[in-house]
């Protein structure tokens, strides 16, 4: 077999990834820690928003990892033209001065995670692994603020004590295979949940309910309804 064969081979069993993000020096590690990784690997790298639209139509990575602040435009400018192109694009966005606002606006965008780019590289390489497989995750001290600014809420958004469950394990990354095993119940019943808690939060996306509901004060508390 040929080398290029080979290496497209090997390239075809991990997770592809392409990097933006217009610190060099953090992208070159990101990208060794990848490449380090049996069922991760990197397959480019762009530094501003508009070469990382151009990547993202070349190479068709499974997963962007976006900078949220560029030189050219916002990491959110190059998710939403990315997201035209392909919605069902996952894109994990970093930032280095995370808020709740930001949250909001990725959440509405269609991101499907959002972490503070000083976290570990840990936790970095499993959002990553969850993110490919339809998992989100947010950083638990944005959770923590959006719960600190919710109102006073009377009730739980028509929300039942099972999809109150079945959100909460969504805020902590888990994908629909995972949490339909830690609940019990079938994967279709686990993404009819899933809808019904989108519909009742006037939510686009998973990312945008656990935003919501986080503001709303519903990750915390019995479950009850």
């Amino acid at each position: 077999m040929a080398a290029t064969s080979l290496a497209v081979l090997i390239e075809g069993d991990k997770t592809r990834i392409l990097v933006v993000d217009d610190h060099t020096t953090f992208a070159e590690l990101l990208i060794s820690a990848l490449d380090r990784e049996a069922d991760l690997c990197s397959v480019g790298f762009a530094s501003n928003a508009e070469d990382a639209v151009a990547q993202f139509l070349t190479l068709r990575p499974d997963v962007v990892v976006m900078d949220q602040h560029l030189p050219d435009a916002s990491g959110f400018v190059a998710a939403a033209r990315i997201l035209a192109y392909a919605p069902e694009t996952r894109i994990m966005m970093l930032t280095g001065d995370a808020t709740s606002d930001a949250l909001e606006k990725a959440a509405a965008l269609g991101v499907c995670a959002f972490l503070p780019k000083d976290g570990s590289l840990a936790t970095m390489l499993s959002t990553l692994r969850h993110a490919a497989h339809g998992g989100i995750m947010v950083h638990p001290s944005l959770l923590a603020q959006l719960s600190a600014r919710r109102p006073v809420q009377t009730d739980r958004a028509g929300l039942t004590r099972r999809e109150l469950e079945v959100l909460r394990l969504m805020a902590a990354g888990g994908d629909v295979r995972s949490n339909s095993n830690a609940l019990g119940i079938s994967q279709n019943t686990c993404r009819g949940y899933v809808k019904s808690i989108l519909a009742k939060l006037g939510s686009h996306s998973q990312l945008e309910a656990v935003a919501t509901s986080a503001r709303m004060g519903l990750l915390t508390g019995s479950g009850d309804a």
